[in-house]
């Protein structure tokens, strides 16, 4: 497989949040019209916005039949729509139309449903885990159904159990499920209709407008002389190019598609090429503007600024590229990597033709710093992006182009949608039956309280159900169960949830399901288990400077909170103790490591990590005491020994 072809086979296969059928013909067509009218009401929607329930009906009307057109229900389907897509994109058009079409007696009848009611909810429910099953799979609409089994079921459960509850009926149950905000049509979707698909719309425009395209030139033509170029020239274009994704797998293949060649060149062997690969992916959905969609829910958790969110990431992304760096800088001397002559425009003259591409991004933070809602802001960046595609004659928007970029963007949101809805369910269940309080309760008894072993089980559980569902779900139902846990303890609402955010995404490259890894090594070759376990040594300061948050006095300061001394202060001994990291994993300091230095390194990288005086004194000299002992080693190795005559 070559080229295009070979890069979307390639992310159809290991982005589940991906389109999976290939339509052509009318059918394509109509498809087309139906998204591009979508995007274009969610942009009038965002200036002359309505109530917002039947907005979020609306939205689910139109993206759910949608998915059962662009989604095979098997991996046996053609790309052509059969009966089995077709009745369930109708009925799911209906189910959720008739809600809308009622709306005010529906929402009256809440505590009082009709059979009719009972029914539509119930149809809504069944075709939105069917949704969800083609675009994600099968395993989160099977972990909500073992939570509306918890709903049913929870009655006959021991009067002692910690988890025990009355009871619900299936009217009930359905209620909570449709005739609120607490489930399909909760906080999770109404994130999809707003924040995600106007993120989606604005990167697809980005892309249609050849943004995409020169990140990946800008990144070649910047790192382009240098032993260490090639796996700088990933990570930067992944960062860049995860702005217009969003998506790591996606991001991962279409980098790698191009990058893999010149890091062969240079002499990376196929694992460590691949770990660079997923590592850059993946970066970018914890990188601020865009950062995952999961950030979005975070805002409208806290009930804070979008900007807000960006200003936590903002430091954590400097250590997490800090610590990618300096794995690549060892990397390029243990491997003996060497420079490649890459045939791409030169630096300044293509920042100086193209470097419009960059201003939509500032733009975006620009506006929301002024006052300006997100919603706004991108919307305003996607005009900006729009207008300043006329300057390239090869990708300006005219009306067909412009079309085919605004459908496009809700194509983009359409996995997330499903998902959001699904984890709507979830969310619901715990409302209702007050399973997250149960669950904090549960998981701060097993650790006993101890702050350390509560956050340690709290990751562990995050990156395991990582390992089932994507990151969106991954973290609503982590803030809803795992959250209170936390903050019971006497974390902070931000560092409980930008804890479960860095998790829910690292799942992405964690063992044994790490989709971005395995894409990888489908690209390089290599080994898919070295693949990982490269991409982990490169993505290791991203699973410790967590902990940081809810652990040390002085975590707060990662996430810009506090004075200018105290987040420069915090900023710089995380910084050390990432570099520590870095020498720990890959075993170079000035040269090769003995493991007794790099134990010493990890040690010292630890006691940084405390963020407190004595504990990054300690750390301190325990890092000299490692680099003292690694230069007389090597002072003594490099002494010629003498024998005596």
């Amino acid at each position: 497989m070559t080229g295009t072809t070979a890069a979307d086979e390639l992310i159809a296969e290991f982005d589940a949040e991906r389109p999976s059928r290939r339509l052509s013909g009318r059918v394509a067509q109509i498809v087309t019209v139906i998204a591009f009218g979508l995007s274009l009401y969610v942009l009038y929607w965002t200036f002359w916005p309505g109530p917002v329930v039947p907005y979020r009906m609306l939205f689910l009307a139109i993206v759910l039949p949608l998915t059962f057109v662009c989604y095979k229900q098997g991996r046996r389907s053609t790309d052509r729509p059969g009966v089995a897509d077709w009745v369930p994109a109708g009925l799911s058009f209906v189910a959720c139309l008739y809600p809308l079409i009622v709306f005010d007696e529906f929402i009256r009848r809440a505590f009082e449903p009709t059979t009719l009611d009972v029914v539509a909810g119930a149809a809504i429910v069944l075709l939105v885990l069917e949704a969800c099953r083609r675009t994600v799979g099968w395993i989160l609409p099977a972990v909500c159904v073992g939570f509306f089994l918890y709903a049913y079921y929870g009655g006959y459960l021991p009067f002692d159990w910690v988890i025990g509850h009355r009871g619900y009926g299936i009217d009930r149950i359905i209620v909570s499920f449709v005739m609120g905000t607490d489930g399909v049509y909760g906080v999770p979707l109404d994130v999809a209709a707003t924040y995600i698909i106007l993120f989606t719309i604005y990167g697809a425009v980005l892309d249609h407008s050849g943004a995409g395209k020169f990140f990946v030139d800008i990144s070649l033509a910047a790192f382009r002389r240098s032993r260490s170029a090639p796996g700088r020239t990933v990570t930067l274009a992944g960062f860049l190019l995860g702005t217009v994704s969003g998506s790591g797998v996606a991001t991962t293949v279409s980098v790698g598609s191009v990058a893999w060649p010149i890091l062969r060149r240079a002499g990376y062997p196929p694992e460590q090429g691949g770990g660079v690969l997923a590592a850059a992916g993946i970066g970018a959905i914890l990188s601020p503007p865009t950062l995952g969609a999961a950030a979005f829910i975070i805002a409208e958790y806290m009930r804070v600024g979008y900007l807000t969110v960006l200003i936590y990431a903002m430091i954590p992304t400097i250590l997490y590229y800090l610590g990618i760096f300096l794995a690549i800088e060892i990397d390029a001397r243990k491997y003996g990597t060497r420079a490649v002559e890459v045939d791409a425009p030169r630096f300044w003259p293509l920042l100086r033709r193209f470097g419009y591409h960059f201003s939509s991004l500032f733009v975006i933070v620009i506006l929301m710093a002024l006052g300006q809602s997100p919603f706004r802001a991108v919307v305003y960046a996607t005009v900006l992006a729009f207008a300043l595609s006329f300057l390239d004659a090869e990708h300006r928007l005219g009306p067909v182009k412009a079309a085919k970029a605004l459908a496009a963007g809700t194509m983009g949101v359409l996995p997330v949608a499903a998902t959001c809805a699904a984890a709507g369910l979830i969310v619901a269940v715990v409302t209702l039956t007050g399973l997250g309080l149960k669950a904090s309760s549960l998981i701060v008894g097993a650790s006993g309280g101890i702050l350390a072993v509560t956050a340690l089980m709290c990751a562990l559980a995050v990156l395991v159900l990582g390992l089932a569902v994507p990151v969106t779900a991954s973290f609503v139902i982590a803030a809803v169960i795992i959250g209170p846990a936390l903050m019971g303890l006497g974390v902070s609402q931000a560092e409980a949830y930008m804890f479960i955010f860095y998790y829910a995404v690292l799942s992405e490259v964690s063992p044994p399901t790490a989709l971005s890894a395995f894409a990888a090594s489908a690209i390089t070759g290599g080994n898919a288990y070295r693949t990982m376990m490269a991409t982990w040594k490169y993505t290791l300061p991203a699973f410790l400077v967590p902990f940081a948050f809810v652990l040390t006095p002085g975590g707060s300061a990662l996430l810009a909170q506090g004075t200018a001394g105290e987040i420069l202060a915090a900023t710089a001994v995380s910084a050390v103790a990432v570099a520590a990291l870095a020498a720990t994993t890959g075993g170079w300091l000035l040269g090769p490591a003995r493991l007794f230095e790099r134990v010493l390194c990890g040690v010292a990288a630890v006691l940084l990590l405390f963020l407190s005086p004595l504990p990054a004194l300690a750390g301190a000299v325990v890092l000299i005491l490692a680099i003292a002992l690694h230069l007389v080693m090597r002072k003594r190795e490099a002494t010629p020994s003498t024998t005596p005559s």
